[in-house]
């Protein structure tokens, strides 16, 4: 520095100049109106949920530390995912592509999946903070605490991924956006806990899990992996909570849950289709939406997307007519046996074996350089 010259740092990239479709707005403001609960006896406190505030604290990572960032994307298939999780594999507009347009497909709809997560995280951050607020025991706000941050870090993994690899970006899906108002505008605490911790965040489960075991690139399959063993704690929040609270109901506001929780379910199950990756590619939109809804390979990732969701739905306690109508005529009512304290459990293991391979690959770096 002894020239004196000054040092022009270049200036940072924005979310704005990634995404692909610029969104109508950089802000989205909910009016909302809801009561806050302080609760002055701090003694108080269910077990279960004492000791999921202790691995909550015991837990904590640091994205910028655990997460190995000098790993690279593949620049023709960024996860290294198989052709057979691309929606439109197989559809006439799939096989007419040329190798050089199924490279910039398989791109932007990884983007656009990792978009609706990183969006979604946003949403689980909004949500724990108001769960906080509402919430009227002192061991649900600490618990409820520790998700906060943990939401907190999740959203800087995907937004790191997203920038720093992809360069590009999506805007929130409607559905997505939508069901997020539906939970945030609600003025109940449980359906805030019934909406994020449940449904979407049961559904986020699933769709990481295919990332994690399947992706090759192990940039994107950790990222996926430690993120699950956050969420893993925080379904078990949402189920543990409203154990204890849905039998105190009535039956008539226990059916206006069912009625809530199966409009979500359809709408997740029917409504990620990703048109807007086909309508920015110049696809036929229509026909590729119309492939992806009813191709055998999507249909059964679909239906692996409620692996949680349906046995959690039964342990809280709404179990009745409609939505087990509804769940046989999804194709799904067979997961509500699922040993979901078993899944979480194997989302530990997978990520400490995450951990584990890190170290190892690290060792072995350190030993070439020692020579």
């Amino acid at each position: 520095m002894g020239s004196g010259a000054a040092v022009t740092e270049a200036p940072a990239m924005t979310t704005e100049q990634y995404y692909t479709i610029p969104p109508n707005s950089l802000d989205w403001n909910l009016e909302q109106k809801f009561t806050t609960k302080f609760r002055w006896e701090y003694q108080d406190g269910r077990e279960s949920l004492l000791s999921l505030y202790e691995k909550g604290k015991i837990k904590q990572w640091n994205a910028s530390e655990r997460i190995d960032w000098s790993q690279e994307l593949d620049p023709e298939n960024p996860e290294q995912m198989p052709d057979e999780s691309m929606p439109i594999f197989g559809s006439a507009p799939y096989n007419r592509m040329t190798e050089k347009e199924k490279v910039e497909a398989r791109t932007h709809f990884q983007a656009w999946q990792l978009s609706q997560f990183m969006h979604g995280e946003q949403g689980a951050l909004i949500c724990t903070a108001k769960i906080v607020q509402q919430v009227p025991g002192i061991d649900a706000k600490f618990y409820g605490a520790t998700q906060v941050i943990d939401e907190a870090r999740h959203v800087e993994a995907y937004s790191r991924l997203l920038h720093e690899k992809f360069q590009l970006a999506y805007p929130i899906t409607p559905t997505l956006k939508n069901l997020l108002q539906d939970v945030l505008n609600d003025s109940r605490w449980d359906m805030t806990y019934l909406g994020m911790q449940v449904l979407i965040e049961g559904l986020a489960l699933a769709a990481f899990a295919s990332i994690r075991d399947t992706a090759q690139n192990p940039l994107a399959a950790s990222v996926n992996a430690y993120v699950m063993q956050d969420e893993a704690r925080h379904v078990a929040f949402g189920r543990l909570s409203l154990r204890d609270y849905y039998p105190r109901l009535s039956q008539a506001e226990r059916d206006e849950r069912e009625e809530f929780a199966v409009e979500a379910c359809y709408a997740m199950r029917d409504r990620f289709l990703a048109e807007e990756v086909w309508e920015r590619l110049g696809l036929p939109v229509d026909e590729c939406a119309e492939h992806t809804s009813n191709s055998s390979f999507m249909q059964g990732y679909r239906s692996d997307l409620f692996t949680r969701i349906v046995p959690m739905m039964k342990d809280i306690g709404l179990w009745g007519p409609k939505i087990r109508k509804a769940y046989e005529q999804m194709g799904i009512i067979g997961y509500c046996d699922t040993d979901v304290e078993q899944l979480s459990a194997n989302d530990q293991v997978v990520a400490e074996q995450f951990d584990r391979d890190i170290r190892a690959r690290m060792r072995e770096i350190e030993s070439v350089a020692a020579g």
